[in-house]
Order: C-alpha cells, then sequence, then structure tokens
C-alpha cells in the first residue's frame, strides 16, 4: 500500500507546546499552577486592546480585512516603510512556514541554527526542502559556520535574534559582516518574536541593516510584548517583490478582525509595552541571580525567558516541578537545559522555592 503522506511528513513528530494550566489541572488536580514554559507576557494584553476586540465582537459574522490594510497601513508609518513591504501573518510562525513553501522546493536547501526556534526544521521537513542545522557556538548563532554552510541551491538562512530557546543575540558587528558576505540569491529571514525586549547596545534592529542585503525579510510578532499570544499576529517586512509572492500563496482572511483591531490598539498602548519591558528587566536580574545561587548555569538571555543549564538530566527536574504547579520548558535536544519564561516577581519567586526543594 502506498503511504498516505510524504516521507518527509511521516518523519514528522507534532510540535510539543508548553503544558497548558488546564491540563495540568485535569492530570493532577492542581489548580493553582504557574505557567512559564511558553515565553507569554506575564502582565498581560494592554487595556486598550482588549476593550477594542470587546468593540469589534459584535461583527464577527463578518469575514474580516484580508488585506488588514489598517493594520498595515500604522506598521508602515510606525517603521517608516511602504505598506507594499509589509504583510501579515497567523503570528510569525505562519510567515515562516510562507517563506519556505514560497521561496524553496525540494531541490532547494534552507540554513538555521540549532537549536533554534524547531518550526525552522518541522517547515523545512513538512515541504521536503534539504537543510543544514549549523550548531550553535556558546548556544549562540555561528553566523560564520552558517555563511560557510551556504551552497549554490541555498535560499534561505534563518536566525532567530534574539534565539529561542537560549535567548542569545547575534550582535550588529557580526550580522552585518554575514548581510555583506551572503550571495544576493539568498533570503534572510530575521526571526525577532522577541524584538521588544532585547536591551543590549550591540542588539541589532535588522530593519536598519536592510540596505546591506536585498533580499532581507524580518519577522515580528504580537504575541510576545503585547501580550496577544491567542490573537494569532504576525508581520514582516522586506522587499516588495518577495511579498508579492508570498501574497499569492498566503491564506485568505489569516488574521481575524478581532487580532487585527486588538493589535492596532495595542500598538498605541506605549505604557504597557514600557511596564513589559521594566517587569522583564526587573525580574531577568532576578531569576537569573536566583537560578545562579542555586548552582544552576543560566545563560545570557535578550528575551523574556532565561535558559539554564541544570548539571543533570532536566526532564525529572521538570516533572518534579509539574508537581508542584509550576510548569517549564524541557527541550529533547537540550537534555540537560530548561527554558523558564521570564514571570511577576510571586511567579519568579515560587518558582525558585520549587526549583531549591527540587534540587533538595
Amino acid at each position: 500500500m502506498r503511504p498516505l503522506v510524504t516521507p518527509g511528513i511521516e518523519a514528522l513528530s507534532p510540535y510539543e507546546a508548553g503544558k497548558p494550566l488546564e491540563e495540568l489541572a485535569r492530570e493532577l488536580g492542581i489548580g493553582d499552577a504557574i505557567k512559564l514554559a511558553s515565553n507569554e507576557n506575564p502582565i498581560g494584553p494592554s487595556p486598550l486592546a482588549l476593550e477594542a476586540a470587546r468593540r469589534a465582537i459584535g461583527e464577527v459574522n463578518r469575514y474580516p480585512d484580508a488585506s488588514a490594510y489598517r493594520l498595515r497601513e500604522r506598521l508602515s508609518a510606525l517603521h517608516g516603510v511602504p505598506m507594499e513591504e509589509l504583510i501579515h501573518g497567523n503570528g510569525s510562525n505562519e510567515l515562516i512556514e510562507l517563506a519556505i513553501r514560497t521561496f524553496t522546493t525540494p531541490a532547494d536547501h534552507i540554513v538555521f541554527g540549532e537549536p533554534a526556534f524547531v518550526m525552522y526544521r518541522l517547515a523545512a521537513l513538512a515541504h521536503g526542502v534539504r537543510f543544514s542545522a549549523v550548531p550553535l557556538q556558546n548556544l549562540t548563532h555561528d553566523l560564520e559556520a552558517m555563511a560557510a554552510a551556504v551552497e549554490a541551491e541555498t535560499r534561505l538562512l534563518i536566525i532567530a535574534n534574539p534565539n529561542n530557546p537560549t535567548g542569545t543575540h547575534v550582535t550588529r558587528a557580526a550580522l552585518e559582516k554575514l548581510l555583506r558576505s551572503l550571495p544576493e540569491e539568498v533570503i534572510v529571514l530575521m526571526d525577532e518574536a522577541y524584538f521588544e525586549y532585547a536591551d543590549a547596545a550591540d542588539y541589532p534592529d535588522s530593519l536598519e541593516l536592510r540596505g546591506l542585503h536585498e533580499r532581507l525579510l524580518t519577522l515580528r510578532t504580537f504575541s510576545k510584548i503585547y501580550g496577544l499570544a491567542a490573537m494569532r499576529v504576525g508581520y514582516a517586512v522586506g522587499p516588495a517583490r518577495l511579498l508579492d509572492y508570498m501574497n499569492r500563496v498566503r491564506a485568505p482572511f489569516n488574521v481575524g478582525s478581532l487580532g487585527q483591531v486588538a493589535a492596532l490598539a495595542a500598538l498605541d498602548d506605549r505604557a504597557h509595552v514600557e511596564q513589559s519591558q521594566r517587569n522583564n528587566r526587573e525580574q531577568r536580574v532576578r531569576l537569573v541571580a536566583g537560578l545562579e545561587r542555586l548552582g544552576l548555569k543560566p545563560a545570557p538571555s535578550q528575551a523574556n525567558f532565561v535558559y539554564v543549564e541544570c548539571g543533570r538530566p532536566a526532564r525529572p527536574i521538570y516533572e518534579a516541578l509539574l508537581h508542584k504547579g509550576v510548569i517549564v520548558r524541557p527541550f529533547g535536544n537540550l537534555p540537560s537545559g530548561l527554558r523558564i519564561t521570564v514571570g511577576t516577581a510571586p511567579e519568579n519567586d515560587r518558582l525558585l522555592t520549587a526549583l531549591a526543594e527540587v534540587l533538595g
């Protein structure tokens, strides 16, 4: 009997998301758990975004604006780019898959770092595209090795900055050097989902580097600092010609009406963004210090999470924390590490107390 699916899909394992609070309550009967597994904004969404969604909910019998005109108009003004250089997506995750589907075939080649966001590998496998997963160096993208992995067939090179799950970043100087060195036919996809949390002096805004490489796509999202993860709103900035091709295969109505109006309102709530940045900046320092006091080795982070090396298999630690009502994130390709979202002060205190008890 012929296989029902392509070999790439046959080899896939489903994406393992962070365990939901509801699932932990069902499994273990823990009703007061805290979730520090999925890099969500612990402050929550902007009140302005919530109010905008409430006002729009009476119109959900109508299809959303397929072009997300008002949202792209606002983002155009924010970033100083023409509207035709903006494309919206069902989270930035859809745009990653859309770029792979639009610009690569099984005859082509993709380069990305590993460990990084697992969807790069999953999307490449699903579409049967050959790839090079270049090992990180000191938990950071090795841009020189990634450049060396580029072949004549390479059409896409993906960089997560800051990287997920390690939280590390590549510097502006290193990124500038890479962009200048790549063949012009290679599309560089900068995944900047955690852009608003980065505060290092040498962290690069790739939108400022568009003159260095013509085929540069920058991805941003409303899921993280804007607190709209459930709304699924992301966008990309790039050359109009590339986005025109992506729009030809983009699903219609891919961003719902509530997401569009909530994202618009969130952009107007600068106070919410600044509060989220302040909490993350202060609590990330406290979390790192607490982890170090426990004898663990947290990696330097520019995101709203911290990757920590435990010095032993991490899965049993993860399981023990679940029984204490604390959800963090283990990774199969980082067997001695955990990713911990930066929460509020009470959440971080509870995590550190539970972790101290688990480690004994």
